[in-house]
């Protein structure tokens, strides 16, 4: 690999781990750099970012803890059903594509982005006053969840944030901090059915630590950014998040259309 090509991996790493542990949708900027300057397929360059996410997010847990914002003892638990439902994300990711998945995440993201413009309150303001979900109702959501995050990484953390602040009442601080948590927990599963299935060589593990470099420096410095700004500053950053890749995986589908 040219050396430019890997300072580029390294600082799209950076941005994404960056992106990743203060709002959601690192994902969204990681595969399009395996997938197009790399030549690496779609299939290969999702199993390839999970590498990159595990060890990210190994350091964005630590960091989250040490900032007081996790509890392993108690956050650990709505994690479970996410586990769960991320084995049969997985093994659908190894066997169909996503391009219609890309179409249905990239609508429901403007949809947030306008929910979250519309009624930011609903996403800074304390939430003790209002009762989170039912148990079973939270379990149900996060399986879900987990499904989507075994089959495709990208935008998972939006979907994690809203069923942690929408649905289990937390703050944008501590529901990052969950969020981090959440993936580490499914993601050695999901990373073990692709390499079961002969999705990652030798080669490519090696562009996933690469990429993985990138990301825990982005996540040790996202964890600082998330606690000394706050939910405010995060909702601002989830804003652009979202709408950045909303359009990233609508433009090819509107092209479609008009073409």
């Amino acid at each position: 690999m040219e050396w430019y090509l890997i300072l580029a991996v390294l600082g799209v790493g950076f941005v994404a781990g960056l992106i990743n542990t203060v709002a959601a949708g690192g994902s969204l900027l990681a595969l399009p750099m395996l997938i197009i300057p790399l030549g690496i397929p779609s299939v290969n360059a999702n199993a390839i970012n999970r590498i990159a996410i595990l060890l990210q997010n190994i350091i964005g847990v630590g960091r989250f803890r040490k900032k007081k914002v996790l509890d392993l003892k108690k956050d650990y638990r709505i994690g479970i059903p996410a586990v769960i439902g991320s084995f049969l994300g997985a093994f659908i990711a190894t066997i169909i594509s996503a391009p219609a998945m890309d179409a249905a995440i990239g609508i429901v993201m403007l949809v947030m982005f306008l929910v979250i413009l519309v009624d930011p309150n609903s996403w800074v303001k304390d939430r003790k006053d209002q009762p989170p979900l039912k148990p079973w109702l939270q379990y149900t959501v996060f399986f879900f969840i987990g499904v989507y995050g075994g089959f495709l990484q990208a935008g998972v953390g939006f979907f994690l944030l809203a069923g942690l602040v929408l649905g289990c009442g937390y703050d944008l601080v501590k529901a990052n901090g969950v969020k981090v948590l959440i993936i580490l927990l499914y993601t050695p599963f999901a990373l073990a059915i692709f390499i079961f299935s002969d999705l990652l060589t030798l080669q490519y593990m090696l562009y996933g630590l690469l990429l993985a470099a990138g990301n825990m420096a982005g996540a040790y410095v996202g964890v600082n950014v998330a606690v000394k700004w706050g939910a405010k500053f995060l909702r601002y950053m989830l804003l652009v998040a979202i709408l950045v890749a909303a359009v990233k995986l609508l433009i090819p589908h509107i092209r479609q259309l008009f073409a």
